[in-house]
């Protein structure tokens, strides 16, 4: 039991890794998209002015999903439950990230604010971290 308690936490480790990339890899797509076509500089500085600040943005939002996604995953674990089909919900995670931040920026009208936005994605990062629970190995 004790070996199989080690393994889920492996996993739950490996994947909030795996999730925390997953979701820096979409801001920072959604950064450069950001920079050269949706927004205003003037000249070089302005434009890695706003491409620094926007990488920082989406990778301290990164950091803050895979922490998520470690806390869940260690409470899933509490319950005997471990997860399966890691690599796909990390992907998953990306791609929810990516069209959040996308349609946020292409229709400003749904910004909602830095509050409800880290709170839908946190939401998002547990949710999708719950999807991929499973029953744990039976314990005799």
């Amino acid at each position: 039991m004790q070996t199989d308690t080690g393994d889920r936490i492996k996993v739950v480790v490996y994947y909030s890794i795996w999730a925390t990339f997953c979701a820096a890899a979409a801001g920072v797509a959604v950064a450069l998209l950001h920079t050269w076509f949706f927004s205003y500089h003037v000249g070089r500085s302005g434009l890695v002015h706003t491409l620094v600040e926007d990488l920082e943005t989406a990778l301290a939002i990164a950091a803050g999903q895979g922490a998520v996604v470690l806390v869940a995953g260690g409470v899933l674990d509490r319950f005997g439950r471990g997860l399966e089909k890691t690599v796909l919900l990390g992907l998953l995670l990306g791609c929810f990230d990516f069209a959040m931040l996308f349609l946020q920026m292409t229709v400003p009208q749904t910004e909602l604010g830095w509050a409800p936005d880290l709170v839908i994605l946190a939401v998002a990062a547990a949710a999708i971290t719950g999807y991929g629970a499973r029953r744990g190995a039976a314990t005799s």
